[in-house]
């Protein structure tokens, strides 16, 4: 199979009338389905290739709602869902809103394959499947809950220490009561909320699907949850976890180097949609079926169906 610059040279010099982005990217997609015999819906985000105002909407969205429904029209609920996911994250609310809906049609038969990214609400995304497939070059993330850039562990870490501190020196209130000042009303609140949120949906996937049925399935899910939600142990919400930091929290990963074939079309078409991504300027996401039905969110035009 083609790596990145054998992909740009049949680009380049493709026949087809179709245009070639999209002609090559959905031949790549319905070869990993022939391998598979399982439906295939990419979700490709465009954030590592745009910056400031573009990036605004690429994160995982209610909008994103449409596009799958879009994608699962007319697809066999019989043959599963492999999601290849690559994104930054997003939304919790329409994060879990497309976990229920993906499940709603596809039971517990769907495996996450992450090419190469996919981060914070897009590692929750992973999080609800029966297995991840990632290569060396896979990463997923991190998923403490932020409002905006402020991480919300940090809010209550800092409260804590707050309350701590002038239990043993009142004295110390002036300087606290500076630093506390600059979060607005019930902030704290909806930080111990987004938490607690974040900690039982992810914890009740876990149970539901990958670890179902385990007989140790609470502590498994515990551990990984615990893991993936510290903010103490990770320091940073964009820290990259690799294969063997997210087998070894214990998580139900297929390594890519174990199948070549299969590692050689997920890349295959990975590529593809980075190569879309950088001929199409004003694409934030594509979600993409095997079959070639397609949703692009743009910038600066309304969604395309294709």
């Amino acid at each position: 199979m083609p790596d990145w610059g054998e992909i740009l040279v049949e680009l380049q010099t493709y026949p087809n009338p179709l245009h070639p982005v999209d002609a090559i990217r959905r031949k790549y997609l319905k070869q990993l389905h022939d391998k598979t015999g399982r439906n295939i819906i990419a979700y490709y985000s465009a954030w590592l290739q745009k910056t400031g105002t573009l990036q605004e909407k690429t994160a995982i969205s209610d909008e994103d709602k449409n596009a799958f429904m879009t994608t699962v029209h007319k697809l066999d609920p019989s043959k599963g869902l492999d999601l290849i996911l690559h994104t930054p994250g997003g939304d919790l609310a329409a994060t879990e809103s497309i976990v229920d809906y993906l499940k709603s049609i596809f039971d517990r038969d769907i495996r996450v394959i992450v090419p190469q990214i996919a981060m914070s609400a897009g590692t929750m995304i992973a999080c609800a499947s029966k297995e991840i497939i990632m290569g060396k070059q896979s990463n997923l993330g991190p998923i403490d809950p932020h409002f905006g850039t402020i991480p919300c562990q940090a809010v209550v870490f800092e409260i804590e220490e707050a309350i701590k501190t002038l239990k043993e020196d009142p004295q110390s209130f002036p300087v606290w009561q500076t630093l506390i000042s600059k979060y607005p009303p019930a902030f704290i609140q909806q930080c111990r909320r987004a938490i607690e949120f974040s900690e039982e949906i992810v914890g009740k996937w876990l149970s539901g699907n990958m670890f179902k049925g385990h007989s140790e399935a609470e502590t498994i899910t515990s551990n990984i949850v615990k893991n993936l939600m510290s903010f103490e142990k990770n320091k940073m919400h964009s820290r990259h976890l690799d294969i063997d930091e997210c087998t070894g929290i214990g998580l139900k990963v297929f390594a890519m180097e174990n199948d070549n074939v299969l590692q050689d079309m997920i890349l295959s078409v990975h590529h593809s949609f980075i190569h879309t991504i950088g001929f199409n300027p004003t694409t934030q996401k594509i979600v993409e079926n095997h079959e070639g039905r397609a949703m692009f969110l743009n910038s600066a035009l309304s969604n395309n169906n294709q």
